[in-house]
């Protein structure tokens, strides 16, 4: 009965935060906002990688930052280095992000930001490899980055966040010379567990691989925009 009931509650949860992220994203639609959601173990690189996307892309975009963390806002004082509007969200015990927190991350940036000049909101997730991939927040895609110091064999022991990825970003490349690691044994594992995934091996230290990166954030972002002003039309 114990397992029953925990299982019946596990759902509830999932339905009820994605009746959130129904409401989130219809908040986003109607600003024609593009939301990523970024996920990853703790130390893959995230806040690195949005520090050079930050700088690259706002010339040509109009970016903002809903950046999740335990606690403090060290990640989120880094960020505000680039002149980009972020948003803290301290999660105290919870390992994730939730479309509820995310809801108020955006209510936030609403209030001290006009919504309809932005063109992109980067949600920084809590560093985790399983729960952050199993509660939508509202995004339109879901990036995963895994740092080839934490092994080949990651995405077929955690394969949820990387089976639900929309590209991975096989991370710190310029550490492959010194380690005794295959980066193609990386990219087969997480083609097992999703064969179409985009996956980008970037540095965030040489920039290698990082143009490709923003190339995909740029397309993704103009198929939105096309998106949105099809639904404007209807």
């Amino acid at each position: 009965m114990h397992q029953t009931f925990d299982a019946a509650l596990g759902i509830n949860l999932l339905h009820a935060n994605q009746d959130e992220a129904d409401h989130n994203r219809t908040h986003l639609d109607a600003w024609r906002i593009t939301c990523f959601n970024l996920m990853s173990s703790p130390g893959a690189g995230k806040t690195a990688l949005l520090e050079k996307t930050l700088a690259a892309l706002s010339p040509d975009l109009q970016i903002a930052v809903i950046e999740g963390d335990m606690t403090t806002e060290l990640d989120a004082d880094r960020l505000r280095q680039s002149g980009v509007p972020v948003i803290a969200i301290n999660t105290g015990r919870s390992c994730h992000l939730d479309a509820r927190m995310v809801a108020g991350g955006l209510h936030q940036l609403a209030e001290h930001h006009n919504p309809h000049a932005l063109d992109l909101v980067l949600v920084e997730n809590v560093g985790n490899l399983v729960c952050p991939a199993e509660f939508e927040v509202g995004e339109h895609a879901k990036v995963a980055l895994l740092s080839i110091t934490e092994g080949e064999d990651k995405p077929l022991k955690y394969p949820v966040m990387f089976r639900e990825a929309d590209v991975l970003l096989v991370t710190k490349l310029d550490l492959a010379p010194y380690l005794d690691i295959d980066v193609a044994q990386i990219e087969a594992n997480i083609r097992q567990i999703n064969p179409d995934v985009t996956v980008i091996p970037v540095s965030a230290k040489t920039g290698e691989g990082l143009e490709r990166w923003y190339d995909w954030v740029r397309n993704a972002v103009r198929e939105h925009q096309s998106h949105f002003e099809l639904i404007a039309q209807i």
